[in-house]
């Protein structure tokens, strides 16, 4: 038994060591699928150093036994992601699982399908991997546990199976990448901005009521020797506290695997450990791998196929769209449908204060006087549009009651603030709202460091989160094409794109490229504004581009990108495509090929940056037309901190 939660927190960070359950997680169904290679123990002086790969289209990750520990390692085109790297879980009474295992069975499979998402990046998703287990048993204890990966083209993938009956109560996962020398890494903690530096070298961050020491959130791109970048995520977190990585004293390449004990913000009680039902599967740890920066854009979709199935049964309610925030007036709700229909929005939301100072009232069933919230409702609904409402965690302490009466008022969704995250029951309470929403077929938006891991597909009605720095603190172009490339792998993000704001970094036509480059199927569009502000539209050229853009996919190709340098992005839906293009603080073009379209002719419509202004966002959007085909290359200049977006429909 560890002495307190501080001193697991210097074990794990120094690498001392170097609810789902199974049937939830979806191995008892796929065990009769593996071809077994089971044997009886052996004696210790048989004990020999072992090892067994997955290989699928050029990716390949590698368990190995040696004297007992065990070690991962992965590659891709013979390059090393990851070098031998620590196995292991260490649990309450200081067993140790990993560094001292008999192997007594394995286990292999291999697998293709497709599968249809409720909505996406793209119409269909292939899931093709091979896989390998090895099943273990400690030799000092008898524990028996098993370690599976999978190799993916787009990746690798890993995770611990307890299989012994009864509850295991763990302390600590000592899982470790080690990168190649030379890799950089890319950590955010909370919300903020991305910061590039060597993987031993993770700024110490915390305070008295978090998690303190070097390190990082998930998702975590690291760029590799040879233009490799990888982004490690998770994926079917359940019952489990969230994941972060920490520098390791004394090893430069290594992150080592640190399960939370705070929630993000500080509050509610301290987990040191966590206990669970057995047999028990714990989350999947995935890098995901791209040969090309703009390639790993394109391989985001490693995570959702680890993540369960979708367990609703009819979710045709589910409905993705484009979402504008009103003021907290009857009359602005109004304003705010009547806009939402002119603009092509699907939804208006009534966000923070609707029923009163969201931290002194924690009653979420009643708006406030200036709000006839049914005379909105009513007059949305007969438009069209939806209604979202913000709550505050406070006022989610009957889920249940306050998600059956906001359907009873005709509300499509809910938009829920300062949500904790990162302790196991933290994570069993987000899943829980998550499930109680689509018991009530309302869609779900979770703000605040919340992050992903894949379970937008198990219940699509959680069509996004924030876990990101977003426009409400206006970035700098740089941490915007950082994204792409980090955030936006592990999931969807609501970033709140704002057109035409005098606080932006950016040019406007940097903030129009970001409804194709980003993937958010709930898309916060004019975050700090009024309609009256677009009352002449000639003034905003841009407003076309926000009004027909779509939020989910059929295709979806990444056509060139570096992180935080630039990223273009083009994304189809039905027979058009939405090309969405980035740069950071320096000016530059990017000649694309349109070898994606289909044949014959398109009309590209092209909204430009101008003549730069003394600040970006005074950079005008110059719109221009041009007929193109298959066979032609787009030149996409853009100014400092700038963008383009462009429409291309067949003629």
């Amino acid at each position: 038994m560890r002495a307190s939660g501080e001193r697991a927190r210097r074990e794990v960070l120094k690498g001392a060591a170097a609810g789902a359950g199974l049937a939830a997680a979806g191995i008892v169904t796929a065990r009769p699928a593996y071809a077994a290679d089971s044997r009886p123990d052996r004696p210790d002086h048989l004990d020999r150093p072992e090892s067994v790969t997955a290989r699928r289209g050029g990716t390949s990750i590698t368990l190995s036994v040696t004297h007992g520990t065990l070690r991962w390692s992965a590659r891709r085109d013979g390059r090393t992601v990851i070098g031998a790297s620590a196995l292991g879980i260490r649990l309450a009474d200081g067993t140790v699982l990993g560094s001292d295992v008999r192997v007594t069975g394995k286990r292999h499979r291999a697998r293709r399908s497709t599968w249809t998402p409720v909505y996406g990046r793209n119409a269909t998703v292939t899931d093709h991997y091979q896989e390998q287990r090895w099943d273990l048993k400690d030799k000092g204890t008898g524990i028996r546990f098993a370690v599976e990966v999978r190799a993916y083209r787009t990746g690798v993938a890993l995770r611990y199976l307890l299989l012994d009956h009864g509850t295991a109560t763990i302390a600590d996962e000592l899982t470790t990448f080690v990168f190649p020398d030379g890799t950089t890494v890319y950590s955010a903690r909370d919300e903020n901005a991305y910061e590039p530096v060597a993987p031993g070298s993770i700024p110490v961050t915390g305070t008295a009521t978090t998690d303190n020491g070097p390190l990082t959130d998930l998702p975590l791109a690291a760029t590799l020797p040879g233009g490799f970048i990888a982004c490690v995520c998770e994926s079917a977190r359940v019952d489990f506290p969230r994941l972060m990585l920490g520098s390791v004293a004394g090893e430069p390449n290594a992150l080592s695997a640190f399960l939370m004990e705070h929630t993000a913000r500080g509050t509610g009680p301290v987990e040191t450990t966590s206990t669970v039902a057995t047999p028990f599967a714990t989350p999947w740890r995935a890098v995901v791998i791209g040969a090309t920066h703009a390639e790993l854009v394109d391989n985001a979709e490693l995570v959702l196929n680890l993540a369960p199935p979708n367990a609703l049964p009819d979710p045709s309610w589910i409905k993705p769209g484009k979402v504008f925030r009103c003021e907290l007036t009857t009359a602005a709700g109004l304003a705010g449908v009547d806009f939402a229909v002119a603009r092509g929005l699907e939804y208006i939301e009534y966000d923070a204060g609707w029923y009163g100072p969201e931290f002194t009232t924690p009653d979420a069933t009643a708006p406030i006087a200036a709000i006839d919230l049914p005379s909105v409702i009513s007059y949305a609904t007969s438009k069209g549009i939806g209604v979202f409402l913000y709550v505050n965690r406070l006022a989610l302490t009957d889920a249940d009651s306050l998600f059956g009466l906001y359907k009873s008022w005709g509300v499509r969704g809910i938009k829920l603030g300062f949500i904790n995250d990162g302790t196991q029951a933290m994570t069993g309470q987000i899943i829980d709202w998550a499930k109680t929403a689509a018991k009530y077929e309302l869609l779900i938006d979770m703000h605040d460091d919340v992050r992903p891991f894949g379970y937008e597909r198990t219940f699509p009605n959680w069509i996004s989160l924030e876990g990101v720095r977003g426009n409400e603190q206006f970035p700098t172009a740089t941490h915007n094409v950082t994204l792409p490339f980090a955030r936006n792998i592990g999931g969807p993000m609501d970033y709140t794109i704002c057109y035409g704001q005098s606080r932006d970094r950016t040019t406007n036509a940097h903030q129009m490229a970001m409804a194709a480059v980003y993937y958010q199927p709930l898309n916060f569009l004019f975050w700090y504004d009024k309609p009256s502000k677009y009352g002449n539209p000639a003034n905003w050229p841009g407003l076309p581009w926000f009004n027909a853009v779509p939020t989910t996919w059929d295709e979806s190709r990444t056509l060139a990108g570096s992180i935080g340098e630039y990223v273009a992005v083009a994304r189809r839906d039905a027979g058009t495509w939405y090309l969405g293009a980035m740069t950071n603080e320096s000016s530059r073009t990017l000649s694309l090929p349109l070898s994606f379209l289909g044949r014959g002719t398109y009309t590209a419509t092209v909204y430009a940056d101008g003549t730069p202004g003394a600040s970006p966002y005074q950079t005008p959007v110059v719109v221009s037309t041009r007929t193109v085909t298959r066979a032609d290359t787009l030149d996409v200049a853009m100014a400092p901190a700038g963008g383009q977006a462009v429409v291309l429909r067949p003629s």
